[in-house]
């Protein structure tokens, strides 16, 4: 009798759990469908080098459309999963899910889901607008916590960067969220605020992107670091090598979809007039 009574204790409480969960979620049956693609196609691949996994599940998605602010259109803060379309911030954050997933060997969209919440959101936890990741240099130092990823910035020969960084409080009529929320607008500057404490973050010059293109991992994640005042990066990517040449492969906004970019990384920093260099992290 104790046995049963402890059983169905712990089958709710993982109904509840779930239910809880799956609230705070937003996903179309489209992305369902393209999940279960994605899954029979990385399956057979699941047990290969995460760097395998990494390409094949970037290179799925080659020709989705680009999309700005898919994750500001709900009323409250909630898991916004789109496979449909991305911005290059989502992208990066969905290939990394969906390639955790597959390694993990649980193929549940479940699973997904929670892969992805882990790495959007600050410590995993999902807590308002407040707690997704907006600053990529503060994703990336999450995500180093969180042992997701491993930056080799510095190690490449990165400088640092100590430049304020307070963009969204500067521009917050930018921000649907920050536009007439005076306590959000708080909350994201005391984010900034341990964003600042840091004392910086380590970027490679981009004057340096090619001497250094050998020791740069293949479908590492790439940040185009700027000189814009009050902002860390400006783009994301996974750095991609083929045929001796690297390039980087990314949802680009100038072509309105997810390309294999035609210009090395040193080509592409170079023709950028704001882009100061790159943050460099290998996904664990």
């Amino acid at each position: 009798m104790r046995q049963k009574s402890l059983f169905f204790i712990l089958l709710f409480t993982c109904f509840f759990i779930h239910s809880v969960f799956s609230q705070h979620v937003n996903f179309k049956p489209q992305d369902k469908t393209i999940f279960e693609e994605y899954v029979r196609q990385i399956q057979p691949l699941s047990t290969k080098s995460k760097e395998l996994v990494l390409q094949k599940t970037a290179e799925f998605f080659l020709d989705t459309p680009y999309t700005a602010g898919t994750l500001d259109n709900n009323a409250c803060e909630m898991l916004v999963i789109n496979l449909r379309e991305f911005d290059c911030v989502t992208f990066i954050e969905t290939v990394m899910a969906l390639a955790n997933t597959a390694v993990s060997e649980d193929f549940s969209f479940d699973n997904f889901a929670s892969q992805l919440q882990k790495i959007r959101y600050r410590n995993g936890a999902l807590n308002g607008y407040e707690s997704r990741l907006h600053y990529t240099s503060d994703w990336v130092y999450n995500n180093e916590e969180k042992k997701i990823l491993s930056p080799i910035t510095k190690r490449l020969g990165g400088v640092l960067e100590a430049k304020t960084i307070d963009f969204m409080s500067s521009h917050r009529a930018a921000y649907n969220a920050l536009k007439t929320d005076d306590e959000m607008l708080k909350e994201i500057k005391i984010i900034e605020n341990e964003i600042n404490n840091r004392k910086g973050f380590y970027y490679l010059p981009k004057s340096e992107i090619e001497s250094q293109a050998a020791q740069i991992p293949h479908m590492a994640m790439i940040a185009f670091t700027t000189s814009i005042k009050g902002l860390d990066t400006t783009h994301t990517g996974f750095a991609y090598k083929k045929n001796g040449k690297l390039t980087f492969i990314h949802a680009s906004s100038a072509k309105n979809k997810v390309i294999i970019d035609e210009k090395t990384l040193s080509d592409y920093g170079n023709s950028q007039k704001s882009c100061t260099g790159i943050m460099v992290a290998p996904v664990r």
